[in-house]
């Protein structure tokens, strides 16, 4: 196996993966007494993070509805239109005639004939499957394209008292619009901007792109927005937020990193990421890349016409400096003291989110030892699902790793047959691979 990125885990693997960061951390690393972190009308800001995405993806189904809607209507438009000037075509006498008379059509038929069923079916089917006990081979292939499921969706079902059922596929990226929209108008337009996210802002504007994402309009940032607006609007929507991208359950384990160094902080941090719930791990993936990449401009730098341009000053420690305390907050905004914060913690915070954001690509992968781990206990809890999740796994990485054929390499088999080796060969590795499974993985 190879290391993966997170989100490429089915939840399934995640939910598995949550439960063994934290065995690891209390048992092997001693973090101390930790819990995992739970998800908790169109608004964006100050509200559950989980809420805003939820609202996101209503806003997306609606619009597709919308586009949906129109399209027919102008498939039955466009079909008229073609029927009027076939019409018109087989009648000798054009558009004065009221009455065509039979003989004037030749055989071919003028019924109105729409697009076929091919173009629907290339859309993403609404049918979903969560269960994992309908895994036959005749339908385990038929899993691979089924749509990737919504945790929230899921939260239903299991609040009904029904079993715990998890999907064998991702769950689906989760990233707020306004946090994508914002770290994409500035790696556009203000990557050169100096003292981006420090110069002021004008409150007037920012306070106008707000009551637009609150009121669930479709904003487009585009280079008349002023960078520093936008800049200001991503902090405030961080800032808001009633649990804090890293949620306050984890707030002390995170600080406790600080004083660690090398592997055992890099090791701390990345189980601490894995606690986290689908849709803060994924918008803070997000918000580190953008950040590693404001970064990376900081320091000017000289173009092809060696004309020099200009960096925007602003460091991973100036970075983590403004965004630390909007990240990782110890109480709610609002709340007495909140925006008090002692000399040692506001310095850990800092050292924190240098980390986070110097490793942050490292940090979101999840290593062959822990996919080991994490089907072994897939193995001892589910193991219907073993043969599929395995299938799976392999077939990626046989789509990854093979190699276009190419003149100064012939094949030495005919392609049917390379293809049946390489197939046999993957079957041997996958059911080989079970023995390692029946190994106690610890817990």
């Amino acid at each position: 196996m190879q290391p993966v990125p997170l989100h490429s885990l089915s939840e399934l693997e995640r939910a598995s993966l949550q439960e063994l960061a934290l065995y690891q951390l209390q048992e092997k690393l001693l973090v101390g007494d930790l819990s995992l972190a739970k998800d908790g009308s169109p608004q964006t800001f100050g509200i559950p993070l989980f809420q805003v995405i939820d609202n996101d993806r209503a806003y997306k189904q609606l619009q597709e509805e919308v586009k949906s809607s129109r399209r027919l209507c102008l498939e039955v438009e466009a079909t008229v239109i073609r029927f009027r000037a076939q019409i018109q075509k087989k009648s000798p006498l054009g558009r004065s005639c009221g009455l065509v008379p039979c003989k004037v059509f030749s055989e071919e038929p003028l019924s109105p004939t729409f697009l076929d069923n091919s173009s629907w079916n290339q859309r993403r089917g609404a049918m979903s499957v969560d269960s994992i006990t309908d895994l036959s081979d005749n339908t385990s292939k038929l899993l691979e394209a089924l749509q990737l499921s919504h945790p929230h969706e899921l939260d239903l079902r299991r609040s009904r008292g029904k079993k715990k059922m998890l999907s064998l596929n991702p769950i689906t990226w989760q990233v707020p619009r306004i946090v994508d929209r914002c770290c994409q108008h500035i790696e556009m337009h203000g990557l050169q901007t100096v003292g981006i996210f420090r110069v002021g802002s004008s409150k007037k504007r920012v306070q106008q792109l707000r009551e637009e994402f609150d009121q669930g309009l479709d904003v487009f940032l585009d280079e008349r927005q002023s960078v520093h607006d936008v800049a200001a609007l991503l902090k405030e929507f961080l800032r808001d937020m009633p649990d804090s991208l890293i949620p306050r359950q984890l707030y002390e384990a995170f600080l406790s990193t600080a004083s660690m160094e090398g592997p055992v902080q890099f090791a701390t941090l990345q189980l601490l990421l894995f606690l986290l719930p689908p849709c803060h791990s994924d918008t803070l993936h997000r918000l580190l890349q953008f950040l590693n990449e404001v970064a990376q401009h900081a320091e000017s730098s000289q173009g092809a016409d060696g004309q020099e341009i200009p960096g925007n000053k602003m460091t991973v420690s100036n970075l983590a400096t403004i965004f630390g305390p909007n990240i990782l907050q110890k109480e709610k905004p609002g709340e007495k003291d909140s925006g008090a914060m002692n000399i040692e913690d506001s310095t850990a915070v800092i050292l924190v989110l240098q980390r986070l954001i110097e490793h942050y690509e490292a940090l979101f992968m999840v290593s062959p030892e822990m996919q080991h781990d994490i089907l072994r206990r897939l193995f001892q809890t589910d193991p219907d699902v073993i043969d599929y999740l395995l299938r799976r796994k392999f077939n990626t990485m046989l789509s990854t790793e093979s190699e276009p054929l190419t003149e100064e390499s012939p094949p030495s088999l005919l392609p049917s047959q390379s293809c049946t080796l390489e197939r046999n060969q993957v079957s041997s590795d996958l059911y080989s691979s079970v023995s390692f499974l029946n190994l106690d993985v610890g817990m």
